[in-house]
């Protein structure tokens, strides 16, 4: 039974993507491996093996043959390291990115608040009015916010916020103003770091590895948005949607605090072991 339950039921020929326990039950009855069996007992037998074939995981190896050393650069500026040494008081560390694909909807009857005994209730039927966008910047030890929502994510509109951020004080007279970026179409590349370097004497760019949004820390805070303040969904136009996030990003402004990061370049070397340890042999040559 367990052995079934680690194989994918495809290769049995059956046309699941994965095993319940009652088709388990139904799979070892129909081939004849026991005369009856309850789904009470296989819940028992894979529950000493912590085995749940009904479960499922996302999950992806990193492909960047540079990942450790692109991560532990990240996570040095997240110490307030930088190639070894301490940051200075007047060297900052600024995470940017853009949430896309924001939906611009109106719900075709107004959202009711909540009452006794009943909660919020929200229509399930809205209007489309098209997506918009909305480009960050988060400093990491100042907690400091800074956005745009714009109409789409573009090279022009990047280069703005940047413009915007490094304009002011304290970041105009910092002896170095550290951007932590990913690998998307308008930060991406040397390309990137030559446009925006050039502009600004002391900007240094720096990517993260390929599959690695989670390293960075604006990404926190856009999790912290989309609950609060874009989920339920109803606007009816692109200010609507400028209005509420660009108020929430002046409340949430007031109450910051820097994140408490805690992963480490330990951390990230036990990480990265194990996946050396579980990948297979024919991804880790890819890699």
């Amino acid at each position: 039974m367990k052995a079934l339950a680690c194989e994918l039921p495809a290769k049995l020929g059956l046309p699941l993507s994965r095993f319940s326990r009652s088709e388990l039950r139904r799979y070892v009855l129909a081939a004849g491996i026991v005369a009856e069996i309850s789904g009470v007992t296989i819940w028992r037998w894979l529950h000493e093996d912590a085995l749940r074939p009904w479960s499922r995981r996302s999950w992806i190896f990193p492909r960047d043959p540079e990942f450790s050393v692109k991560a532990g650069r990240v996570l040095d500026l997240y110490h307030r390291r930088w190639q070894g040494r301490a940051l200075a008081e007047d060297e900052f560390v600024i995470s940017a990115d853009e949430k896309t694909q924001i939906p611009i909807r109106t719900l075709c009857h107004p959202i009711t608040p909540p009452a006794p005994g009943r909660p919020m209730r929200v229509e399930h039927e809205y209007r489309r009015h098209g997506v918009c966008a909305y480009i960050a910047a988060w400093d990491v030890h100042r907690a400091r916010l800074f956005g745009e929502v714009v109409k789409k994510i573009s090279i022009v509109a990047f280069d703005a916020l940047v413009a915007q951020v490094m304009r002011q004080e304290p970041y105009r007279s910092a002896r170095r103003v550290f951007w932590i970026v990913d690998g998307g179409t308008i930060h991406r590349g040397q390309r990137a770091v030559d446009r925006l370097q050039g502009q600004f004497h002391n900007l240094t760019l720096v990517h993260l590895p390929t599959h690695a949004s989670w390293l960075n820390q604006i990404e926190i805070y856009f999790s912290i948005l989309q609950r609060k303040a874009l989920t339920p969904a109803d606007f009816s136009s692109q200010g609507a949607v400028a209005t509420r996030i660009l108020g929430f990003q002046e409340h949430y402004q007031r109450i910051a605090q820097p994140f408490e990061w805690k992963f480490t370049r330990r951390d990230l070397d036990r990480l990265v072991a194990r996946w050396a340890a579980s990948e297979p042999e024919e991804l880790a040559v890819a890699a």
